[in-house]
């Protein structure tokens, strides 16, 4: 009788958890991560100064919170470093924090956007300046697979789809959109009003009537020693005749 091999037993369990492991189910894979719009950004390139004032106005965070804790679709416009490069010197630094807050919101649109749907969009559409009041809006006019954007100020041409996932949509611009409301002078307060004068009481004497009384009232009184001096007068030449 021949002896097994000592390593026999080895191989056997070898070749057992070969075919265990062949048969057991593929690991799931692992669930995405949460969206975050920074970083989509960043993986694209050429948007460092938007990707920055997203972040000191967190408008960033506000985006993040509203993809991961809602179904709220977002569409965002993202002006490339050269769009801010071809702002006039100091534009950027004449806005207040909160007009940088409103001008990053004024290129988020409230509702997901495919390329598609621009072509039936209803202008003026909402952005996310303003809130629900809708005092930022813009116009979006498609011809073809061509896309603008105007606001008033700002005529921009919508470019490559940077990210979409049917939730999100970030589309390059090659402008950066600024908000019409920014440069509009204010209209003057109106002056306030002169408070009016009391109407006058029907029955209150006005003044010239007054003065006629007493006028009318005097004569009178005059006339009335006239006569009484002229009685006197007569009284005295009679006695005398």
């Amino acid at each position: 009788m021949k002896h097994l091999s000592p390593a026999f037993p080895l191989l056997l369990l070898f070749i057992y958890s070969t075919l265990t492991a062949a048969q057991a189910p593929a690991a799931a894979p692992a669930p995405p991560g949460p969206t975050n719009v920074t970083a989509i950004l960043e993986k694209a390139g050429q948007f460092t100064t938007f990707i920055r004032l997203l972040q000191n106005t967190k408008v960033a965070d506000q985006i993040n919170t509203a993809l991961n804790n809602s179904n709220q679709g977002l569409t965002i416009f993202a002006p490339t470093d050269s769009s801010f490069s071809n702002l006039k010197p100091g534009t950027l630094n004449s806005f207040t924090d909160e007009q940088k807050v409103e001008l990053i919101q004024f290129h988020v649109l409230p509702s997901f956007f495919s390329p598609s749907q621009f072509q039936a969009a209803s202008n003026p559409l909402r952005t996310q300046a303003g809130g629900s009041q809708g005092s930022f809006p813009l116009n979006v006019t498609a011809t073809g697979n061509s896309v603008n954007i105007t606001t008033g100020i700002t005529n921009a041409t919508v470019g490559n789809a940077i990210y979409t996932d049917g939730q999100l949509a970030v589309y390059q611009v090659d402008q950066v959109l600024l908000p019409l409301s920014f440069f509009m002078t204010p209209a003057p307060a109106p002056a306030p009003q002169k408070p009016k004068k009391a109407a006058r009481s029907a029955d209150a004497p006005s003044g010239s009537d007054v003065s006629t009384k007493a006028d009318s009232s005097g004569a009178i009184c005059l006339s009335k020693k006239v006569i009484r001096a002229m009685a006197c007068v007569m009284l005295v030449l009679a006695a005398f005749t």
